[in-house]
């Protein structure tokens, strides 16, 4: 499974890549806009096209996911078209992320317009990303457009579930991949047990069906869900820096570290100096 950073303070992109084992950056205009506040507030001329240019510098070989702004089908082809003409020569990884349906309640009006933005702009070579997935019918439908990456949320299902039942919890609490009871049985969300069951659903249909397109689990909180998309099948998992960190973390290698530390000879220490 590939990792993405979810990110776009510069800093945090570069410390992760230097790690080695990053594959890909995804960004949204809100992410971008406080990172560039955040430098100008610290006293930084920060420009934010060229902030941008040196995020996908960075992760040159990997893709980066930039956001459309627009809500409507014009809007989104018009702005995913220009923000690719602008950014992708830069180290030619951009990929533009449009969410799977722009209507604001149900039957708003607008059900068809992010599948058409995917379709035409895919249709174009333009690689797309396709957000806001909540069920494996919006995954399957974006595949079906053409986009290279899906990203289902499967940290806002566990909080929806959670909520929708009545159960007081934190964002940061662990919600089993199996789902949880209550005394009226299993919680779900329309046959969605958790987020880490949107995601296998997802990855079966996809593997079941020959699907090509990536399935990318977005808000995942914590390592062991992480872990949890690896096993659903989960192609990619985008995370934030704190997460990346924890997959790296565990209290019996800090223990260890320690110990070899307080074992270590200094003449063995010595000769691995030697040339």
């Amino acid at each position: 499974m590939k990792i993405f950073i979810d990110s776009a303070k510069l800093d945090e992109i570069e410390h992760a890549y230097s790690s080695g084992i990053i594959d890909g950056v995804t960004t949204n205009p809100s992410l971008i806009k406080k990172a560039v506040e955040d430098l100008k507030k610290k006293g930084q001329e920060i420009d934010m096209r060229q902030y941008i240019e040196s995020i996908l510098r960075t992760a040159k070989g990997t893709p980066v996911s930039i956001e459309v702004t627009e809500y409507n089908y014009q809007g989104m082809v018009e702005q995913g078209k220009s923000l690719f003409r602008m950014f992708n020569p830069i180290a030619n990884n951009v990929c533009i992320k449009i969410p799977v349906n722009t209507s604001f309640e149900a039957e708003h009006g607008r059900e068809f317009e992010g599948i058409r933005a995917v379709k035409t702009l895919s249709a174009a070579g333009i690689p797309v990303n396709c957000t806001l997935i909540f069920t494996p019918e919006q995954a399957l439908l974006a595949a079906k457009a053409g986009a290279s990456f899906v990203s289902p949320f499967a940290g806002r299902i566990d909080d929806s579930i959670r909520k929708e039942s009545g159960v007081i919890f934190s964002k940061s609490d662990y919600f089993p991949a199996e789902g949880i009871r209550n005394g009226k049985g299993m919680l779900d969300d329309n046959g969605i047990v958790s987020g880490i069951d949107l995601v296998r659903q997802i990855a079966d249909i996809f593997r079941k069906q020959g699907i090509k397109s990536e399935v990318l689990a977005a808000s995942l909180r914590n390592a062991r869900q992480v872990r949890e998309a690896a096993l659903a099948g989960a192609h990619i998992a985008t995370l934030p820096v704190d997460v990346i960190k924890e997959l790296l973390s565990n209290r019996k290698t800090q223990e260890g570290m320690k110990s070899f530390t307080a074992d270590i000879i200094p003449e063995y220490a010595d000769l691995a100096k030697e040339r």
